[in-house]
């Protein structure tokens, strides 16, 4: 089959322009999230009315609503793209897992993409129940036998959830059901990086559970790397 003069020239072009925006390389934005000011103080948690979770641990755990680093970093940051970016039309095929270990929720802040399965592991001696006090989802609180398999739940609209267990009133999580998985918790350095993102102008916002959300807008260009960083007001409550 004959193609009229120029058809490669184009379908030349169009092919690059198409491993261009959608192949894996892209722009990346990231940076650090700190505080400045008095933070909250971690708080020692007595886990002595469940011997089995106390046991795990060789010093007790901490409170995890305000977790900072050297260098005023603030951990469990949730990163992510909240305009720009198209939304996902079928989320990922890889579930999301929270694990109750030790009577902690492990990890603390859950982001996940709206649909996307979450799997609830109970890897305790102990019940537990988690509940999830969704206000655009519905709310649900389900129950967890030790040595009973874990449960798959979804969540069908974008919401930061809170999440507690009523057995155990220490426990304490964040759902972040997200429209796209262009997302990030920031680690104990501060740090975040949202990669692979293409051409355009994106607002990034950082959501923390004590210190509120904030936003910047980002212009990528090309394949480069941009860097932001988000400084939170912290108070000690």
């Amino acid at each position: 089959m004959r193609h009229k003069p120029g058809y490669a020239a184009v379908l030349s072009v169009l092919v690059a322009s198409t491993i261009a925006f959608a192949g894996p390389s892209g722009g990346n934005i990231g940076g650090k999230v700190t505080y400045e000011g008095t933070p909250a103080t971690q708080r020692s948690i007595n886990m002595a009315k469940e011997p089995s979770c106390a046991q795990q641990h060789q010093t007790p755990i901490l409170t995890e609503t305000v977790v900072v680093g050297s260098g005023n970093t603030l951990q469990n940051v949730i990163v992510y793209i909240s305009a720009g970016a198209l939304d996902e039309t079928s989320p990922p095929a890889q579930a999301v897992t929270i694990t109750q270990k030790g009577c902690q929720y492990l990890p603390h802040a859950v982001p996940m993409v709206v649909d996307q399965e979450l799997k609830v592991v109970n890897a305790d001696q102990t019940s537990h129940n988690i509940h999830p006090l969704a206000k655009i989802n519905s709310e649900w609180n389900k129950a967890q036998l030790p040595g009973t398999p874990p449960f798959i739940e979804k969540f069908g609209k974008p919401e930061f959830i809170p999440v507690k267990c009523n057995v155990h009133p220490w426990m304490h999580a964040t759902f972040a059901v997200m429209k796209n998985s262009h997302y990030a918790v920031s680690g104990e350095d501060g740090g975040f990086n949202l990669p692979k993102l293409p051409p355009r102008t994106y607002t990034v916002s950082a959501w923390h559970e004590s210190y509120g959300e904030q936003s910047q807008d980002v212009t990528i260009s090309g394949n480069e790397t941009k860097t932001i960083n988000f400084v939170f007001k912290a108070t000690p409550y």
